[in-house]
């Protein structure tokens, strides 16, 4: 990975937290928007703080448009109002008693702009954003999806040559949420700087990210893009977050045997040595008892620990060698009365498994 010259985003850095050390090495390229996932307490929030300014490396650089805003060895930190970053914050953080222009005003003036200028600067965002009607109003009048918007105009006022968004859609409710990702989405794309974009939601990453990176532990465990990391997971949380069956196992031709119990046979890719397994929820076939006529070659006996409903179908959580979360429709649940305790075989094609190494997992 080269880091020199760009003219984007780049850090190589550790931040300590306490105990906590976050340890990353990646690059943003302008106009690129690359998503954050982890779960809580992988460093997501860490990584932002030290980008925007508002917690410093302890070893390492971070380099900002060709400028270097932090530098540990070097002992170089530019305060965060001295960065040109735009932060949309999870619960937006608008100032309650200033308007939608004074807010979106606010983020030039900050910058060192004039008064007039800045009520200019913000004249055009509130136009871009389509909030020009609601200019007068207080943050309080607004609705969730129009907050959101004033926040983004706010970042976008002035002028940053990085945007940070954390959770920008977490505080809207599911109907309000597609409309205006999609809105976000478009404006994203007009944005000639890198974004990083935190999120828990997959969904949310797989639309709105050119690029992921997923952190556990204060470490970076698998980024590429949106399509490569859904398909190929390179850990369990990654899998779970996209809705798949992971396994490791030791291949050996067509044969894999699961390090947690149970072997999958495999399209024969001449693999030996550990592999993961990917197998999607909805390529698993439940029978209530052992299929005689099947050209699958893979089937095996489990037993239904839990059923979830999932809008228009149920998952089962089932306990095998290997154990496997698998999607079925409510019908079948009542024709094969599947229940807790309830013993069943389950089916799945050679064809229907994802077979790759930890490398392939974890692209350079």
């Amino acid at each position: 990975m080269t880091h020199e010259g760009s003219e984007g985003l780049v850090v190589d850095a550790e931040v300590r937290r306490g105990s906590f050390l976050l340890a990353v090495s990646f690059t943003a390229a302008p106009g690129q928007v690359l998503g954050l996932l982890g779960p809580n307490g992988a460093g997501k929030s860490t990584l932002l703080s030290a980008v925007a300014g508002l917690t410093p490396a302890s070893a390492g650089r971070i380099t900002l448009a060709g400028q270097v805003v932090d530098d540990a060895d070097a002992g170089t930190f530019v305060e965060a109002s001295g960065r040109p970053v735009g932060f949309v914050f999870q619960n937006y953080r608008l100032f309650p008693y200033l308007t939608v222009a004074e807010n979106v005003a606010f983020s030039p003036r900050a910058r060192g702009m004039g008064r007039r200028a800045a009520r200019s600067m913000a004249s055009h965002w509130l136009d871009r954003l389509r909030l020009t009607d609601l200019a007068g109003r207080k943050p309080g009048q607004l609705s969730g999806g129009q907050a959101q918007r004033v926040a983004l105009a706010r970042a976008l006022a002035g002028q940053p040559a990085l945007l940070l968004l954390d959770e920008p859609l977490s505080a809207l409710d599911a109907g309000t949420r597609l409309d205006v990702q999609t809105e976000l989405k478009r404006h994203l794309a007009d944005f000639a700087g890198p974004c990083l974009l935190v999120t828990h939601d997959p969904l949310e990453a797989l639309v709105l990210a050119d690029q992921l990176i997923v952190l556990e532990g204060g470490r970076i465990v698998q980024e590429g893009t949106p399509a490569h990391v859904a398909r190929q997971p390179a850990t369990e949380y990654v899998a779970k977050l996209v809705g798949l069956n992971l396994y490791a196992g030791q291949a050996n031709d067509s044969e894999v045997v699961l390090s947690g119990g149970g072997t999958f046979v495999i399209p024969d890719q001449g693999q030996h040595g550990d592999v993961l397994v990917a197998v999607r929820p909805s390529a698993v076939v439940v029978s209530s008892q052992r299929p005689q006529r099947s050209s699958a070659r893979n089937t095996w006996p489990a037993n239904v620990a839990g059923l979830t409903l999932l809008a228009d179908r149920v998952r089962l959580s089932l306990e095998g060698q290997p154990s496997a979360l698998v999607d079925v429709t409510p019908a079948a649940v009542a024709e094969l009365s599947l229940g807790p305790g309830r013993e069943v075989w389950l089916t799945v094609k050679a064809t229907d498994l994802e077979v790759y190494t930890h490398a392939e997992g974890q692209p350079a």
